[in-house]
């Protein structure tokens, strides 16, 4: 079998009955024309199980796991594609274990000067607001951003709090989190508590503590519109 030209057939294939997009064309041609360069350096140069493993090292080596099971899935489906045909009597990527852990991304932190100046621009709009509902508005989007920072809740947790979640004399908060799993957090920063209850003063829901029908949650791209 002529790898290089089954290989140019298989790209042919994708792009006229597949009709993959330029860039799939571009990935899949770079990922096989690879490995038929490593095939052709091979000592057996043959497309065995043997040659498979050695070229998946060769993949962990250079490149991050996210790059190797694509380049994998690139040439799982050519593979797959040549045994469809009838090119190849037995597919040798079938009795390969692919399976493979990706490492973990840790969340990216915001860098304390973004931090102090969203906090800043909080505290302008509190004190900039002449009607009662613009108030309002500053006073719940300062509220939410010091607890986000003091707490480290999550966006989802902080917008299903309820009024009877947040105990603002003890300042105690309940959160609810996946799994319906409950855990207690303890604001100790005094000017967190002076500003959630600064807001909780103007809330007039009766369960929300920081949705309501009346004054629902501005979107993100306009949190300091009122």
């Amino acid at each position: 079998m002529n790898l290089v030209h089954e290989i140019e057939v298989y790209l042919c294939y994708c792009e006229n009955q597949k009709k993959l997009s330029a860039l799939s064309l571009k990935a899949y041609s770079i990922d096989l024309k690879q490995f038929e360069s490593y095939v052709s350096g091979a000592t057996d140069g043959a497309l065995s199980k043997t040659t498979l493993s050695g070229y998946m090292q060769e993949l962990h080596q250079k490149y991050t796991p996210r790059s190797v099971k694509r380049k994998l899935a690139s040439l799982r489906a050519f593979f797959n594609y040549l045994e469809f045909e009838e090119i190849l009597d037995m597919n040798p990527i079938r009795k390969i274990r692919m399976k493979f852990q990706e490492p973990k991304q840790l969340p990216k932190t915001i860098p304390l000067r973004s931090i102090e100046q969203l906090l800043m621009i909080a505290h302008n709009e509190e004190t900039s607001k002449s009607t009662e509902y613009g108030t309002f508005v500053a006073l719940r989007n300062k509220a939410m951003l010091e607890m986000l920072f003091a707490t480290g809740v999550r966006v989802s947790e902080l917008c299903s709090l309820k009024k009877s979640d947040i105990n603002l004399d003890d300042g105690i908060i309940h959160i609810f989190g996946k799994g319906a799993k409950e855990r207690i957090i303890q604001i100790g920063n005094a000017e967190v508590i002076t500003s959630l209850r600064k807001y909780h003063e103007y809330n007039k829901s009766e369960t929300d503590f920081f949705l309501s029908i009346a004054c629902p949650l501005v979107s993100r791209n306009s949190l300091y519109a009122s």
